[in-house]
Formats: C-alpha cells, structure tokens, sequence
C-alpha cells in the first residue's frame, strides 16, 4: 500500500475516538463493540429534532467534519472548479415534459438560479401558466426541504401535496386551494407523503409511519376535519412489511399495497366507495410477488406466480380477482426479466430486460400484435415515462446511453410515430462523439459473467495508465442503468474511465441475479465487484491500485467488504452514507428497518447460519489490521434508513486497526438525511466533495479537463 496521498500527507492527525467495550453474547460467540457509544439512545427524538442530539456525540461529529475539512482544504480550489463545470452542465430553467391530466397539463420547472422547484400547470387548450407551489419561497429559512407528493384533486380544483423538511422522511401532507393559492387548515403530519383522492375529493388515503418510522397503516382523511378524526382503513400488523397507497391508471381503484422483501399483497378500494372494507386481490404467500393496474373489467397482475421467475402478466375479473382466475396475456419467459407494465384502453406496455439490455415492447390488445423498442448500443437505458390518462395511444418513454443526453418520446402506439419532446441540454457544450461507451463482461469466482459498463473520453490511454471510477450497488434487486449522467463528465474529463459493475444483487440480468446475491449468497455481490476491477485491469482500462470505488448506502456496505477483502486493488474508496454496521444492526430489532430487512440478509437473532454469513461480512467487524486505501465516509444525522452511527464507528475501527499510514475521513451533513442535501446546487458541493477525493488519491487533482477552463474559475485558484 503506497503512502499517503500527496494532497493529504501534512494533514493533521484526527483527534482520537474513545473505545468504550460493550460485549454480548449470541449464539455462544461473545460480540464487542467498542463503539457503540456513538448511537445515541434518544435517536427518534433525533429524525424529528436534530437539535437533540446528546453534546458528546454532537461534539464528535463535528469534529470529524472539522478534520476531514482541514484534510481537505488543499482542494477546495478544485471542488470550487468541479461545482462550476457541474453546474455549468446544468440547465438553470430546466422543465419537464407536461403530462396532461383533463383539462390541464402538469409538469414540474426550476426557474434560473433556484434550488427547488416549481410545481405548475397550463390549460391543456392553452393559457397562461400557474405555479401550484414554489419550492424556492417554501424551503426559505429551512436547513433541508424536499416535496414529495403533488396530487390534483379529480376536479382539479385542490392539491395534496407533502413536504419533508428534516431529512428524516416524515412528510407532512397538506391541501392547498388552487383557486385562491392558499393551503387549507388540514395538515397530516408522521406520513410516508403520497395521497390518493377519493373520487368526490372529499377526502384522501393516506399512508402513516409509526414509531419505529415504519409505514404500516393506511388512513383516510376528511376534509375539514381534525386528523385525530382520521379513519383506519388498513394496519399491518407484521413488521417485516410495509404499506404503500396507490391509484390505478383508470382512476376506479385506490390500492393498498403491502410488501416485503420476498413477497407481496394488494388490497382494493373503489374510490368511488373509500369507506367500504379493502379487498383482496390475492392473499400473501412466502416468494409470491405481484403488482396490479385496472383496464375495463380486469385486473392487469405483473406477477412471479406459477414458477414465473422472471415474471409474467395476468388479467383476473375485477368481480372474482383470485389466484384461480388469473389467466396469462405474457407468458414467463426464462432469462426475459419483465420489469414494469402499464395498461392502456387498447394497449399493453411492459418494459423488459435481457443480460442487462432494456426493452420496450407494445402489444395491441385488439390483435395481439407486438412492437419493440430498442436502440443499437452496447449499454444504454431506458424507462417508461409519466402517462396519467389511460384512454390514450400515446405512451412516453426516456432514453440514454453514458455518452448521450436522456431524450423524452411520445410514442403513438396507433401509428408507430415517435415524437421528440425533448432532448436534454448540455448549457456547456456535450458531443456525445468525444465520448465512447463500452460493456465488457468479468468473471466471477464462480464462473458467473458480470457485466460491467465503461464510459471514457475518446484518447483516453487504455494502457493500464488511466485511473479508474468503479461504481456498484447489488441489493434489494435494483439495477443500476447504463445512463446518462452530466457530473461524471468532470472526471472523464481528465482522463479517468468511469464503469458500473452489475453485480449480483440486483436485477440485470434477471430475477435469479438478485437472488444469487442476497442472505447466505451475499458475498457473491463482493466477489462480482473485485472481479469486475480485476477484469478492467486486465482490459488495460486501468491498473490494479489505480481503482476508486465508489458505493452508497447498501453500495456502501459493497464498499466496506471490498476494503476488508482486496484493499490492494483500490486507489481510494468514497462510501455515500455506507450501511457497513450491518451484524448489529440486524440484531437490534428496535430500529426502524431492521425487521423488514432480515428477508434480504437474514434473520441472527433466530437463525445461527444467518449469524454466522452476516458475521463474515459485516464490514465493521471485519476491519484488519491490515494496509486500507484512503477511505472518504459520508453519513447524515437524520437518515432514517442507514442510521448517522453506522459510518462513524466504522471510521472509528478503521482508524484503531489499520496499518499506518492511513487516510480515513467521516463527513456527516448536519442538517439532512439518507439523500444528502435539498437543493440541487447544495447537491454538487457533496459530489465535488467525493469527486475532489476521487482525483486527489489518483494525483488527478491538477489535471485540467480537455475543455478549457474559463477565466473566473483560474481565478478561484488564486
């Protein structure tokens, strides 16, 4: 393991953090955590109040933050440079495409210079435009500010619209007059932030989070009353799953929809009848998944039922919606992972994926006949676009590859035409053809192939010279999309190769790719991602210890295995709010997620296997005392999901065990949760941040991108 970095090399030396030994037995093996101090015991008060923190640990963060600001001042010219390209990149009166709903379309803008957005609407018939919210003139005098939900009533008439502004998830649901601009009275506070309208607008669902920050009820809210009025509509009592509300595309239905991590259940609801008892689609089974939208007289059930892996679609009669009743329109079809589907009035629209490639494909419901969609690149994206009517031909659907801008279709699936109505603009400039985009395939352990997606600025030396960002995930079975993304253009830039490593985990490559990566298989996620840096060395891409990994939150445990198991391979390591705690955590069933998440890494308080596998892995106590690579952590006080302590007592361990010289850095945003800051100009500070470290560790920091630098930014130098 070579030295410190150069940037970091007269860096005063970080205060020390005291160990203070908590051990437990479990299973008859003795656990001690030396750390455990740093979780404050009052951590609920915390997600609603920051303020509450105890002194000593506030004291600690801060700290850390002041060190890993002292470490690296030496690159806030660069971080400066980085923010200006970033934003540069960025349209300032950037708007989406308008989704017409009735007599308006709707759509969300920012307006020059503004952090936030606006919420707005136009006659569909043309007139003049009316900003529902202005996301600038809310979040003023707020540390943190994010809006959730924004639901037009069915008349259009109202806004239920929800607002979270801690960082702790806890949105508040209010209704605003959209005649007057004023918001009524009624405010439901503890919410997961979407609503659901009933069909006279009287009143919403809504979803509750209880103590533990779970979303676990359904309620119905009157207008005009008091929310301790509100009406139970759905609890679920188990606290491995969670609650969500939801209204189908036809608009008939309001549906609860409950899930886990390895199965599912929906529940009914005729808007038109909220306070007539939830009905149920189909009860829940261990391992049975499905998701339902309405056409007509049917259900439309994407669903893994019958063996279907990688899933297939069903309709059932909305009068006998049962197992017994669901007859196949799509087939399963091994290896052809279908992702999403969506019910028009004489259309079905699914989009599907195949070794990591996405598809769209349009079936004619009156013939059966099918039109796909797909562009000639070896990786690229796609997904479907906001549609809010189903009585249309016109479907919407976005597309990117890593060297092209995300382009917005409307595509007539009458006709076959496709309409253009927008192309993402690059203010600063972007040839997609000074770029070129690559998928190789790495070699696990195992003998499995995973894909890996490059990006790189044509010239590029492909010699084993260029440094190299490698991101990964691999959880929950996400898949991590071969997009577009403006922000990493400030590090290909300057000669390093960006790639994505599809690891096990999620679901590129089909639904068994998640399972293969996921409770007793898990250090197959591991092992795909030190293939896949193994695999872009030997391809000359880059060079073993030339590597900056780069992971968050579950991508962030990836990142602390990979520290404990190949350090050697990494030039640095960037873990964005990194769920690295992971044996304690599943062992503490009083936090929020830790039931729900033992059917995704297993249960050790029950199960000793379990215990033994997370034992294994678990990145905190797996820390040797061995040579790591600088090592940047990020976490936030008010994350709900990967809790503040998680990141600081890795740092702690980190720094007790491995072998000087070490760089290891913990930086905790005070004022925001799991996503990092609000605004999308605070955003780029946290990015240029991990960017500044990323090229600081490689000896990139005084490379100049290929474009020319303007005057003002060379003068920031200064």
């Amino acid at each position: 393991m070579p030295d410190l970095p150069a940037f970091a090399a007269a860096a005063p030396a970080p205060a020390p953090i005291d160990k203070r030994p908590l051990t437990r037995t479990v299973h008859g093996i003795a656990v001690t955590d030396d750390y455990g101090w740093i979780r404050a015991d009052n951590w609920r008060d915390v997600l609603q109040d920051p303020a509450r923190l105890p002194d000593e640990i506030r004291a600690l963060l801060d700290r850390e933050n002041a060190h890993a600001a002292a470490v690296m001042a030496s690159t806030k010219a660069l971080q400066r440079r980085l923010v200006a390209e970033m934003r540069g990149r960025m349209e300032e009166e950037e708007a989406d495409v308008p989704v017409p709903d009735g007599p308006f379309s709707y759509y969300a803008r920012y307006r020059e210079g503004g952090q936030h957005e606006l919420v707005c609407r136009t006659p569909r018939e043309g007139g003049a435009e009316q900003i529902m919210l202005d996301g600038d003139a809310l979040a003023a005098g707020l540390d943190f500010f994010e809006l959730g939900d924004a639901v037009p009533s069915s008349d259009h008439s109202l806004l239920a619209w929800s607002v979270d502004d801690k960082g702790s998830e806890l949105h508040a649901i209010k209704v605003r007059d959209l005649a007057t601009g004023e918001d009524r009275p009624d405010t439901v506070t503890h919410t997961e932030g979407t609503a659901v309208w009933t069909a006279d607008d009287a009143a919403f669902f809504y979803v509750k989070l209880d103590q533990d920050h779970r979303a676990s009820s359904v309620w119905l809210h009157r207008l005009g009353t008091d929310p301790s009025e509100d009406r139970l509509v759905y609890d679920e009592a188990d606290p491995t799953w969670f609650v969500g509300v939801e209204r189908t595309r036809s608009g008939r239905f309001a549906v609860i929809s409950i899930h886990g991590h390895d199965a599912s259940e929906a529940w009914v609801i005729e808007r038109g009848d909220p306070l007539a008892a939830p009905r149920l689609i189909a009860p829940r089974e261990p391992g049975l998944r499905y998701e339902l939208d309405h056409r007509g007289d049917d259900f439309i059930i994407l669903t893994n039922a019958d063996g279907a892996v990688d899933f297939k679609i069903v309709s059932a009669p909305v009068a006998n919606p049962g197992r017994e009743s669901w007859r196949d329109l799509v087939a399963h079809e091994p290896g052809r992972l279908i992702v999403a589907a969506a019910a028009f009035a004489d259309h079905l629209v699914r989009l599907e994926r195949r070794n990591a490639l996405p598809e769209i494909v349009i079936r004619a419901l009156r013939d059966g006949a099918e039109t796909a969609i797909s562009f000639p690149e070896e990786a690229y994206a796609l997904g479907l676009g906001e549609v809010a009517e189903q009585d249309t031909a016109v479907m919407r659907f976005t597309y990117s590859s890593m060297t092209t801008p995300t382009e917005t279709y409307d595509y007539d699936m009458a006709t076959g035409e496709r309409r253009l109505r927008k192309r993402q603009e690059v203010p600063s400039g972007h040839d997609p053809a000074d770029y070129v985009t690559r998928r190789i395939l790495a070699t696990a352990p195992d003998g499995a192939s995973v894909p890996v997606s490059v990006l790189y600025r044509r010239g590029t030396p492909l010699d084993g010279s260029a440094p190299l960002l490698l991101y990964g995930y691999g959880a929950y079975g996400y898949s991590i999309p071969a997009s577009f993304g403006t922000k990493r253009l400030s590090l290909v830039d300057r000669g390093l190769v960006y790639a994505i490593a599809h690891v096990r985990g999620g679901t590129d490559k089909g639904w068994a790719w998640y399972t293969d990566g996921k409770l007793a298989d898990k250090a197959n996620t591991f092992r795909d991602f030190i293939a896949a840096g193994r695999a872009l060395a030997a391809a000359g891409f880059t060079a073993e210890g030339r590597i900056v990994a780069h992971g968050g939150s579950a991508g962030g445990m990836l990142m602390g295995a990979v520290a404990n198991m190949a350090p050697e391979l990494f030039a640095a390591i960037v873990a964005d709010v990194p769920f690295v705690d992971v044996l304690n955590t599943m062992l503490d069933d009083g936090l929020p997620l830790t039931p729900p998440e033992w059917l995704e890494w297993g249960n050790p308080i029950r199960d000793r296997g379990a215990f033994d596998t997370i034992l294994g892995y678990s990145p905190y106590d797996n820390v040797a005392a061995q040579a790591y690579p600088p090592i940047l952590a990020l976490g936030g006080l008010t994350d709900p999901r990967v809790t503040y302590w998680e990141p600081a007592k890795w740092v702690a361990r980190l720094r007790e065990k491995a072998l000087s010289p070490a760089l290891v850095l913990l930086k905790t945003n005070m004022d925001a949760g799991h996503g990092g800051a609000s605004g999308r100009y605070d955003q780029l500070d946290e990015v240029a941040l991990q960017y500044a470290f990323a090229l600081a560790c490689t000896g990139r920091d005084a490379v100049a991108p290929t474009e020319d630098e303007d005057e003002d930014d060379e003068d920031d130098e200064d």
